[in-house]
């Protein structure tokens, strides 16, 4: 048994001393490089600050700490959040066994599902590896396109602090258009173990990389004439119109997860079974590898045996440890069907409901007071609920060796947070015997 285990022993040994590699320029990471590259405009060397030698140059620096700064951070955040996006495969795949009377009696028909999960575990002394990578490339915030997202920053209230809009310069603002490409690759490593004909034990280890590029376009709309802020040029020859861009990557280990299957009673038809599962913040959250926080997640499983035909429900609670994460009540309906002796097709419908209130609530309006009132759209980016709803559709070919080939492709169905239009995996399972 010391044997068997020693792959997981060095997996979490890899896990403890592997370094983060990251190739960002920036110090602080892509998360800081985002803030840092695409809301600074020429020299001033900080975000909305403008170069101007007079008094006006910082006016829109308070505008981005109190108001929009919500909004850049929701984006920031909601890139750090991505690597959720990416689902963990199942512990077990082809075969699974339990023993009786010494000899191997086999518990399931099919190759199992993708990423639900069955109530099966693989049989005493029985090892399963995996191997997966999974691409997303994101296309929408809250249903917003990436490459079309719009930004508002207000003047700072200046004295009398309780009128906007007094002096007169306090009506300008600056509308900034914002476009931004991002992906993420993971490599995932899993491993499960048959502690025995009902427990089995796990860890699945990612190795994440985090492309981020942007560009954006930021124009001060002044109220009168001449024009009190620009990005540069003169009072005569003012230039209202400043650009920016980044381009930025971080690769390494992502957040680690452990799990835990008890099977609680399993009969020829139907069985029942329990998940437990631990993410640990081993990634890197100031470059977005990693959430930044532990997540505890608990699965009650169902299976049914129905010839070839074995529906699954899952039914769990995801507890995130996360400042701006909510915890999560997921429901999961998965099937699989074994079409020959080689081939299982597996579908799957995953819904996820967020416990709590919203911990971003996006500003919708700025208004100014005087001389009259006016108001802006601080960010065409809607507030939205993050209830989570995704299809998935994928195989498993049984190949020389028992090998099992997987491919498999994820549909969101709503467009809350950062989502792609797809979502891809392949993979090789390796089953082994004890």
């Amino acid at each position: 048994m010391i044997r068997r285990l020693s792959p997981l022993a060095a997996l979490a040994l890899l896990v403890a001393i592997h370094p983060r590699v990251a190739e960002a320029q920036d110090a602080s990471g892509l998360r800081g490089q985002i803030v840092q590259d695409l809301f600074t405009f020429g020299s001033c060397g900080q975000p909305l600050c403008l170069d101007l030698t007079n008094a006006h140059g910082n006016h829109f620096i308070p505008a981005l700490a109190e108001g929009n700064d919500l909004v850049i951070s929701f984006i920031s955040d909601a890139i750090g959040n991505a690597t959720l996006s990416v689902p963990l495969s199942a512990t077990s795949s082809g075969a699974t066994f339990s023993f009786e009377g010494g000899l191997p009696v086999r518990t399931s028909t099919s190759a199992g599902p993708i990423f639900g999960e069955r109530t099966q575990t693989l049989g005493r002394n029985q090892f399963f590896v995996g191997t997966s990578v999974t691409g997303i490339d994101f296309t929408s915030l809250n249903g917003v396109p990436l490459d079309g997202m719009q930004l508002t920053f207000q003047h700072e209230d200046g004295t009398p602090s309780d009128t906007l809009g007094l002096p007169s310069f306090e009506n300008d603002v600056i509308a900034l258009n914002l476009g931004m490409n991002v992906s993420v690759l993971v490599g995932t490593v899993s491993m499960t173990y048959g502690l025995t004909d009902f427990i089995d034990v796990g860890v699945a280890v990612p190795f994440v990389r985090t492309k981020v590029s942007g560009r954006s376009e930021a124009q001060i709309i002044p109220f009168g004439s001449p024009a009190i802020h620009r990005f540069g040029g003169d009072a005569t020859d003012p230039v209202l119109r400043a650009t920016a861009s980044m381009e930025g990557s971080a690769s390494g280990i992502g957040d680690v997860a452990a799990r835990v299957k008890i099977n609680l009673g399993q009969g020829s038809t139907m069985g029942a079974a329990l998940l437990g599962e631990m993410r640990f913040a081993t990634g890197d959250e100031v470059n977005l590898l990693g959430v930044g926080s532990n997540q505890i997640r608990v699965t009650a499983l169902y299976s049914a045996q129905l010839g070839t035909f074995s529906p699954h429900l899952n039914v769990g609670y995801a507890a995130r440890a996360g400042a701006t994460q909510r915890d999560g009540l997921f429901l999961q309906g998965a099937f699989d069907n074994l079409l020959t002796d080689w081939a299982t097709v597996a579908a799957g419908l995953e819904a996820e409901f967020q416990v709590g209130e919203s911990k971003f609530v996006l500003p919708s309006t700025v208004e100014i007071q005087s001389p009259f009132v006016r108001q802006f759209q601080a960010t065409n980016i809607p507030n939205r609920d993050s209830d989570l709803l995704r299809a998935s559709l994928g195989a498993k070919f049984t190949v020389r060796g028992g090998t099992v080939l997987v491919v498999n492709g994820i549909f969101p169905l709503r467009g809350v947070g950062l989502q792609p239009d797809f979502i891809w995996t392949v993979g090789l399972d390796f089953p082994f015997g004890g």
